[in-house]
């Protein structure tokens, strides 16, 4: 008898321990961001960017063709409107308020959009990497689909590593960088491969160029691709539930247990809601509305559910699409209304810490 009350005392210690030990392996690291550094103005750039956001025309119905601009100031492309106003990306005061936004909302890993050398969201990189070393941030990158060969691609990424993953805070995880690919499918499995794969003509692996490479799951079919073009795992950043497969919260487990089998990555996205009426005013149908925060919750949920390695949040200030979690005020101008979050502007950033706080506490 007591050889067995023994027995059991171990496997109670040892379950609480492995418990406790996989609790504290959780990390800030794991919950990565959505940045978007593209936004201009006068003061600081000279120039209006993406605040004046034209209006995007449907691809097959000439009702919506030429609608033009939107002018900036009070009438921006977005169904929200921002606390800070049409801020610059290049603003250091700007940066410095978004990160300790981000770093109060739990964040650990800001993922930034970057369209390349010499881009407009390249010109501010370093202070970015500088102003998330202050609060303890890491910054990841989101590759958008500004290449047009696996050829360029690799030349882009070498010109990322040569400059900036010096840097302390440029996110590593186990001493491998993390990107993101957006639009990853627009290139082919089998031009992939020749990049990802160890044996492959260009091959990255094992060089200074070697990476955790995220691909975007989109479709169904899209197990084809993954299966064929060597990419360590896949995101499906879309904050629009049901928009497509991948969005689709009730396909997660689906994706977690792809990943599980082909030893993968899987980045289940959350978001707040979907509202990009202002600029497709065709795209009803994939409205989100918030909720109260509810919508949020629930998309947050599912992602813990399947116990991913990371998750992504999209976005901080994706305006355009309405995703955003960066504070926005009620305003109106010129007959329209914009939307908000009620009666605290802070909102998402409080609930962002809440959900991020309880997704490190479970087990």
């Amino acid at each position: 008898m007591n050889h067995l009350k023994s027995y059991l005392l171990l496997f109670v210690g040892i379950f609480f321990f492995s418990n406790s030990f996989a609790q504290k392996n959780k990390s800030r690291d794991q919950l990565q961001i959505f940045y978007y550094g593209w936004y201009g103005n006068q003061t600081t750039d000279d120039s209006l960017q993406h605040w004046n956001h034209e209006i995007i025309p449907h691809w097959n119905n000439p009702k919506w063709n030429n609608l033009g601009h939107y002018k900036g100031g009070d009438d921006i492309g977005a169904n929200f409107y921002p606390a800070l106003g049409n801020y610059s990306s290049n603003d250091s005061k700007i940066i410095e308020k978004h990160m300790k936004m981000m770093k109060e909302a739990g964040i650990g890993v800001v993922v930034i959009s970057w369209l390349g050398k010499d881009s407009f969201t390249d010109k501010s990189v370093m202070k970015y990497l500088d102003m998330a070393d202050r609060f303890n941030l890491k910054i990841a990158f989101h590759i958008e689909p500004f290449y047009k060969t696996i050829t360029e691609f690799k030349d882009q990424l070498s010109y990322l590593v040569k400059t900036y993953s010096h840097h302390h805070a440029f996110y590593k995880k186990e001493g491998k960088p993390l990107y993101y690919v957006y639009d990853s499918y627009k290139i082919p499995a089998e031009e992939w491969m020749k990049l990802l794969s160890k044996d492959g003509a260009m091959s990255v692996r094992n060089s200074d160029l070697d990476a955790l490479y995220i691909g975007l799951w989109v479709e169904k079919n899209d197990n084809v691709f993954f299966e064929k073009s060597g990419f360590d795992g896949f995101y499906t950043y879309f904050a629009s539930e049901g928009f497509v497969f991948g969005s689709t919260t009730s396909n997660w487990d689906y994706l977690s247990g792809f990943a599980k089998d082909h030893h993968l990555i899987f980045i289940p996205c959350v978001g707040p809601g979907y509202s990009d009426t202002r600029i497709r005013p065709w795209n009803e149908a994939n409205f989100k509305n918030r909720d109260n925060g509810r919508y949020y919750k629930n998309m947050f949920d599912a992602a813990a559910k399947v116990n991913p390695d990371f998750i992504g949040i999209t976005s901080f200030n994706e305006w355009h699409e309405g995703t955003q979690i960066e504070p926005a005020i009620p305003k109106k101008s010129g007959g329209f209304t914009y939307e908000d979050y009620g009666k605290d502007p802070w909102f998402y950033i409080k609930e962002t810490k809440r959900l991020t706080d309880q997704f490190l506490k479970e087990k």
